[in-house]
Parts: structure tokens; sequence; C-alpha cells
């Protein structure tokens, strides 16, 4: 199991092109966002979602605004994390219901709700759409480094981006901004090009123990 980790670890790179002839199976593609879905966030909110092209012609639109990136018009599937905005704000009723999966007495999901908002107001995270869309995208980034290690282990390669157009992105996929906002861009394929090296920080130089 470990090695099959690390070994992941050691396969995923960030793809700058994928080989067009190759598809991602529908089981791996499913594999690899069931990983994304169960990822952990905050307060196990789950405030993502995920938007999964294949249509050719989406893809075309949305390269213009990715910075004219190869990647996003030669991947298999071009996976979009999107930050679900209106359902993280406690008065949306969505953080309760969230909290009720759990078949909690009345009073303690009230108090889970209660501590949810306080925590939120205390940090600044209500204090504006934006900073609450800054906080929500740091959960779906837990998601997104599930989904790329998951493919990973299955052969499949990857690329991260956030180098994009956000507000075009966003008109080209017709989102409400209110409810839904682009956080990161995930490809998803098989690469056309050997591996490039893998260039890391020395393990001392990024970890300190303290005793």
């Amino acid at each position: 199991m470990e090695k099959a980790f690390m070994e992941a670890m050691n396969f995923r790179h960030a793809c700058k092109a994928f080989d067009e002839t190759k598809k991602v199976s529908d089981d791996n593609i499913k594999y690899i966002l069931e990983a994304g879905r169960k990822s952990p966030s905050s307060f196990g909110q789950e405030g993502w979602k995920f938007l999964v092209i294949t249509n050719e012609e989406l893809k075309a639109k949305l390269r213009p605004y990715c910075w004219n990136q190869v990647q996003i018009t030669s991947c298999s599937y071009l996976v979009v994390i999107l930050v679900a905005l209106d359902n993280l704000k406690p008065d949306s009723k969505v953080p309760a219901k969230r909290f009720s999966r759990r078949e909690l007495p009345k009073e303690k999901i009230d108090a889970y709700v209660e501590l949810y908002a306080n925590h939120l107001k205390i940090t600044g995270v209500l204090d504006s759409d934006r900073t609450l869309y800054a906080w929500g995208a740091r959960q779906t980034y837990i998601a997104l480094a599930n989904m790329m290690t998951a493919a990973a282990v299955k052969g499949i390669d990857s690329c991260p981006i956030e180098g994009f157009d956000k507000y075009e992105v966003e008109k080209v996929l017709s989102l409400d901004t209110k409810e839904y906002q682009v956080s990161a861009i995930l490809p998803l394929g098989y690469r056309i090009n050997p591996q490039s090296t893998q260039m890391r920080l020395p393990f001392e130089e990024v970890v300190e123990f303290i005793k």
C-alpha cells in the first residue's frame, strides 16, 4: 500500500500535453471523482461542485480564457472545480442540512450551526463574497489534490490549472456567480511526452521537527 502511494506521487506531474487518441474509461473517471467527493472539508460542509466536461466545442471556447493552454482541449476529461458559494452561507439553511445528516437532536444541530456561523464571522470569512470564496476555494484544493493522486494511482495524468480568466470562464459556463464560482481546473488524460524531471526542495529544507 505504501509503495503504491509513493509510486503514484512520483508518477504525478503537471502534464502539459495529453494524447488525444487515448480516453480515460468511465470506471476510472468515476474513481477519480469519488476521491474528490469523499475528500474532507471544514465543518464537513462539502462546499464544492465538479463540472465534468467532454464537449469538445465547450473546451475550445474555454481555452482562450485559460491562457490558451493546450491541456484544455487535448485532455480526455476537463474537470472544473467550483466553490458552492451560497451553500456555505449559514443563513442559506444548507449548513444545517449538512449537520442534520448525523441525525442529531435539533438543539445539537442548532449549536453546530451557531458555532459554524460564529467561526466564519470571527475569522472574517463572512465579510464579503470575496472572502467567502477565498475560504471555500481552500477547501476545494483538498479535493483537487486527492483527485490528482487518485488519477496517478490509475496511471492517469493531470495538471492543476489556476491560470485562467475567472470572469470569462464563468461567463462561458453560464454560471450564476452568486451560487457558484470557479476555483480551479483539472484536465485529465494520458501524457503524450515523457515525464519531466520532478524537482522538489530537499526534505531537510522543508521539514522541521520540534521536540
